[in-house]
């Protein structure tokens, strides 16, 4: 199992299944925030990777995404000689990290009411399941086109899909509405396809998606670019419009 703090670049080569796979992943703490609150991990042997963006008072923020990071990747470890779907193995990952952060805080007084949110995808062959909670986002990009898998749940997105009219400026527009460790139980949800040569998947935090549309982000993806380099692309998109959060992005790459 392997795992990253904020601020440390990785970039993996080999991937043991059907299809060979590269990624990378890079975390920023913004230029408003004097920490940051993002984590972002994977575990190379299994091919799962997971983004976590951490909310709470003090450094309570921190603690939920880290933890719901680690236990997220060794759930699915642990479970991955078990046979049972992809779905449902990570599933029961996110389940795990829920029930950590939500146990650390109830058993911490200072870290009460902390939570965050999180998606991770899973490559099992040449198949990717994807599943999240909160706002953090997943894309698939094909054939220079980026479209958003995931739905945010988010006060704003939720009333954008019932089709009621929300300002832009609405104190209540951020408002998570499903996070990690707010509660006993949490419900993801769960997106698969499948795979082909020059595929990618976009693991994101809101403090790089409030920045990029779809069709920005496949802008800066080529595939003679390394995918840390476009990382790095990426967020200094996110500085230029005044990176007011912290900002994360993991690449994961079908060869």
């Amino acid at each position: 199992m392997t795992g990253y703090p904020p601020g440390s670049p990785h970039q993996q080569r080999t991937a043991h299944v059907a299809v060979r796979i590269e990624s990378a992943g890079l975390s920023d703490v913004g230029r408003k925030r004097s920490n940051n609150e993002d984590s972002f991990g994977f575990d190379e042997e299994t091919n799962i990777f997971v983004v976590c963006d951490g909310m709470g008072g003090m450094a309570a923020g921190e603690v939920a995404s880290a933890l719901a990071v680690e236990h997220t990747l060794r759930t699915y470890k642990e479970l991955y000689s078990v046979d049972m779907e992809p779905e449902k193995r990570l599933q029961a990952a996110i389940a795990n990290a829920n029930s950590a952060v939500w146990q650390m805080a109830q058993d911490n007084q200072k870290l009460r009411g902390m939570g965050t949110t999180l998606v991770a995808a899973c490559v099992d062959s040449n198949h990717v399941v994807i599943g999240n909670v909160g706002d953090s986002r997943a894309y698939f990009l094909r054939d220079n086109v980026c479209i958003q898998i995931t739905e945010d749940h988010s006060y704003r997105a939720e009333q954008l899909r019932r089709g009621a009219q929300i300002s832009s400026v609405s104190p209540l527009q951020q408002f998570i509405t499903r996070a990690i460790g707010v509660g006993a139980v949490v419900t993801p949800d769960f997106f698969a396809a499948d795979l082909q040569p020059g595929d990618a998947v976009l693991l994101a935090t809101d403090g790089l998606t409030r920045y990029m549309a779809p069709d920005e982000i496949a802008s800066k993806v080529h595939p003679d670019i390394p995918l840390e380099d476009t990382c790095r692309e990426l967020i200094a998109v996110a500085h230029q419009g005044g990176a007011e959060d912290n900002v994360t992005c993991f690449f994961v790459r079908v060869l």
